[in-house]
């Protein structure tokens, strides 16, 4: 298999500046303690960034993780979001800030916020660090916290894979 050329789109430092804004523009509007929720796998990388900005910021966030699926090893999604283990514990009575990678068609924040909405969460908040708003199939599926709009590319890096690779790069990419 032949490796994909990936072309810088945001580098470490702009990923770390932009992690820092949100942090802060999250710290105005939510309360001191809340519940981080990040989607697994895409999202480690930036929600592990944005929890220590987040404490920078003045917020004690309780940290936990929830693993969906839209994707497999496409670089499309299936259009079907799928919740994979167990779904996190004490959400129940909580604020919670939903973060994951990407909004694309918009079907898993959609999924997520309405599934903790159900266990129990107060509210939720969501946070991703890209949106491509060109691609959104599901409606109100705005993003309180936008890290970077950006148009419809393939993007890796910074936690974002390919079939399993690249979660490696220490910046955001595009797949040329």
């Amino acid at each position: 298999m032949s490796e994909e050329k990936v072309a810088t789109l945001f580098s470490e430092a702009e990923l770390s500046a932009r992690v820092e804004a949100l942090a802060q523009a999250i710290a105005a509007a939510l309360p001191q303690r809340f519940t981080l929720v990040a989607l697994l796998k895409g999202s480690f990388v930036f929600a592990a960034d944005l929890a220590r900005a987040l404490h920078r910021a003045g917020c004690t966030p309780r940290i936990e993780f929830m693993r969906v699926s839209s994707y497999g090893n496409d670089t499309r999604s299936s259009g079907i979001v799928s919740l994979m283990g167990d779904a996190p514990a004490g959400v129940k009575g909580e604020p919670v800030l939903l973060v994951d990678d990407i909004q694309d068609t918009g079907r898993t924040l959609a999924f997520t916020k309405g599934f903790l909405l159900e266990r129990g969460a107060t509210r939720v908040w969501t946070c991703t660090l890209l949106d491509k708003p060109s691609r959104r199939e599901v409606e109100g599926g705005e993003v309180d916290f936008v890290g970077f709009t950006i148009p419809d590319v393939f993007v890796v890096g910074y936690g974002i894979d390919y079939a399993e690779r690249y979660r490696y790069l220490p910046f955001v990419g595009k797949v040329v």
